[in-house]
């Protein structure tokens, strides 16, 4: 995958709209503190101050410690390693005097976290061994890099993604049989992750809150933990949860209904909340494709859901899912300062990005759902098989 993942980044360096020379990937102390690009690229983790330098004529060097070549070499991804006891300057002055790139792209970001690996630490090591040439005024971000290298996924990558799409569902599947009003979030929770634990697999996010469990109405914030509270006859239930297979992760949501006695399907305002939260991804999905931006996809669905009468919901619509469950990249959100420029960055093929809008029942609670869909080359695919009828529990 490492292999496969750094002759991408040198296609991407190639494309007409990049005019970036170097790609170069600073490290140091992965086990304190790792630049989230080298796992991706690199597969392993460096000890002392490292330079992995990625050139667009497809030329690839490693300067490490000396005590880590041997690691390095075994990796077989670099066309030479140079190995340093005292200083690396020497050697990455020397590189950079043979090939003189014109621009060199180092991992910082302001909007996107994954391009944002450089600490300024390190920054200001590298600024000093480049004190005197005009190198150091030749850096700009990966930005772009990093963002179409994890968003373009290989069939490999989706492979894997859909495996773990499978047993996120068929834990969700056990749910309905299994969970009874009186049990807690805690237990639903709980619950969920001994299934979790029996395929061997671990949670897409920290797992005190994967799975998180939403019982009835309630002011708790998405990303937050189950709780003490009891499931109760009349309430909506939802659930967010994934679980990570071969280093690639899953993030779906899913709601349920607690049938009070003598109901056999939920009130009316229940399935207008739901199906308006359906029919909201469902035009979302169909509006997917390349060249369009995030913003726009945003709009239709959090139009859709206020024309039916509900308030906007108060987050992005989706993030993309990869090696981690926020892969960074470009977002399906609203123009808000908080998302930076990434609701306006044009969608790629290859991408996959989750739909989840939300709407609130003031008497139920949250009505959500949350799909996995990859863009392709005319629009989109579905990952997740979509959840079109609420989940009852009886």
């Amino acid at each position: 995958m490492e292999k496969e993942k750094i002759a991408q980044a040198i296609k991407i360096l190639n494309e007409k709209d990049t005019s970036i020379d170097l790609w170069m990937v600073v490290e140091k102390e992965s086990e304190v503190l790792s630049d989230p690009i080298m796992d991706f690229i690199i597969g392993s983790g460096a000890t002392w101050l490292s330079f992995f330098l990625f050139f667009k004529t497809g030329e690839k060097y490693a300067i490490v410690g000396n005590l880590d070549i041997e690691k390095f070499k075994r990796l077989e991804l670099f066309d030479e390693i140079f190995a340093y006891k005292g200083s690396p300057k020497e050697y990455l002055l020397n590189l950079l005097k043979k090939h003189d790139p014109k621009k060199i792209a180092l991992n910082y970001s302001i909007d996107s976290p994954t391009a944002d690996g450089l600490t300024y630490g390190k920054y200001l090591k590298l600024v000093e061994f480049l004190e005197g040439t005009d190198f150091k005024n030749r850096f700009v971000s990966s930005e772009s890099i990093i963002s179409k290298l994890r968003g373009r996924k290989s069939a490999e990558e989706i492979r894997r993604i859909k495996k773990a799409i499978d047993i996120t569902l068929a834990i969700y599947d056990k749910i309905s049989s299994h969970v009874k009003p009186g049990f807690t979030e805690k237990e639903v929770a709980r619950f969920i992750t001994e299934e979790r634990k029996k395929t061997g697999y671990e949670p897409s996010w920290e797992e005190d809150h994967c799975p998180s469990v939403f019982a009835g109405p309630q002011e708790t914030g998405a990303h937050s933990g189950p709780t003490d509270k009891v499931l109760e006859r009349g309430q909506v239930v939802n659930m967010d949860f994934g679980v990570v297979y071969d280093k690639y992760c899953s993030d779906l949501q899913r709601t349920w209904y607690i049938l009070k006695e003598g109901e056999t399907e939920p009130p009316a305002e229940v399935m207008h909340g739901f199906n308006t939260i359906v029919e909201s991804i469902k035009r979302s999905f169909n509006a997917l494709k390349p060249g369009v931006n995030g913003f726009d996809i945003d709009k239709i669905c959090r139009d859709y859901i206020v024309s039916q009468g509900y308030k906007e919901y108060p987050h992005a619509l989706g993030h993309q899912v990869g090696r981690v469950a926020h892969d960074g990249g470009p977002l399906l959100a609203p123009a808000w300062e908080r998302y930076g420029n990434l609701p306006f960055t044009p969608l790629e093929e290859g991408q996959v990005f989750t739909i989840e809008p939300r709407l609130y029942l003031e008497k139920q609670g949250v009505v959500t759902i949350e799909e996995m869909v990859v863009i392709t080359k005319d629009g989109a695919e579905w990952l997740s098989q979509p959840q079109e009828k609420i989940y009852l529990i009886k």
